[in-house]
C-alpha cells in the first residue's frame, strides 16, 4: 500500500450518522459499520490522506500512544483493503 490513500468513491456508498459511518460496498453489496475512531479515518480516506495523518490523528482526538495508534490505522486499512475499498 502506497503512502497516499484514499477511498474509492466508485465502490462504496457511506452516510455518517451520529458521529459513526454506515457503509454499502457496491462491489459486495455489504453493509458495514464504523465506530467515532473509524469514522474519524474514514472522512479523511474519503479526502485523500496518509498513513502517518491517519496515526496522528488517531492519537491526538483519542489520545492513543503511537503503537496503538499505528495497530489501528494498519488494522483499519487492511479491512478496507481486503474489501477492495482503497484506491491502488
Amino acid at each position: 500500500m502506497g503512502e497516499h490513500v484514499q477511498l474509492r468513491p466508485e465502490a462504496v456508498a457511506w452516510r455518517e450518522v451520529d458521529g459513526e459511518v454506515i457503509a454499502l460496498g457496491l462491489e459486495s453489496s455489504t453493509y458495514f459499520g464504523t465506530n467515532a475512531s473509524g469514522a474519524l479515518l474514514w472522512k479523511r480516506l474519503a479526502e485523500g490522506t496518509t498513513r502517518a495523518e491517519l496515526i496522528d490523528d488517531l492519537r491526538t482526538t483519542f489520545e492513543l500512544d503511537q503503537a496503538r495508534a499505528q495497530a489501528d490505522v494498519d488494522a483499519f486499512l487492511a479491512d478496507l483493503a481486503a474489501r477492495g475499498l482503497l484506491a491502488t
